[in-house]
């Protein structure tokens, strides 16, 4: 495995660490030891080469797909991809379902398609925000901000819809 990819792996690795609110103890403690810190560290830096097996159980340990975690599976190939837009599911259950529910309804089906049931976040792509756009009949930038104001979405949000409109 060359140097270069086994940072980019490992900066993919690093991301969905982070998107999931864990630090390297956080994954030692939520696996019961099963991945120590200093093992996931090592991958994460690329200090460390991480077999097909390994990252195949490392990807289900964060309830991802395994190609989520391979350098150059993104769309786009070399262009920096935008921020990604991570819905807060535990403030959108405080937003009152009036306001809510279209919203709560979305997230509940895209956790059933992934089968991803963390609870905590969800991240969605660009076409997530635009359905939900319509939906809500508002603009994605207008949208954004309603979202970003209920604290579900990140502000760094606002930069992922310019990215798109710009």
């Amino acid at each position: 495995m060359s140097s270069d990819y086994a940072k980019q792996l490992g900066a993919k690795l690093r991301a969905i660490r982070t998107q999931q609110g864990l630090s390297l103890h956080g994954v030692e403690e939520k696996s019961q030891g099963r991945w120590k810190a200093v093992v996931v560290g090592s991958y994460e830096r690329g200090d460390r080469a991480v077999t097909v097996q390994r990252l195949a159980e490392l990807a289900e340990f964060y309830g991802v797909p395994v190609q989520e975690l391979l350098p150059g599976s993104a769309p786009g190939g070399a262009a920096e991809p935008p921020p990604k837009l991570v819905l807060d599911l535990e403030r959108l259950s405080q937003v009152p379902s009036d306001k809510a529910g279209p919203l709560q309804r979305y997230a509940a089906t895209i956790q059933s398609q992934r089968g991803d049931y963390n609870g905590k976040v969800l991240s969605i792509r660009q076409d997530d925000l635009r359905t939900l756009a319509v939906i809500y009949d508002q603009s994605p930038s207008v949208l954004t901000e309603q979202l970003i104001g209920w604290g579900v979405l990140d502000s760094d949000a606002r930069r992922a819809v310019q990215h798109e409109e710009g």
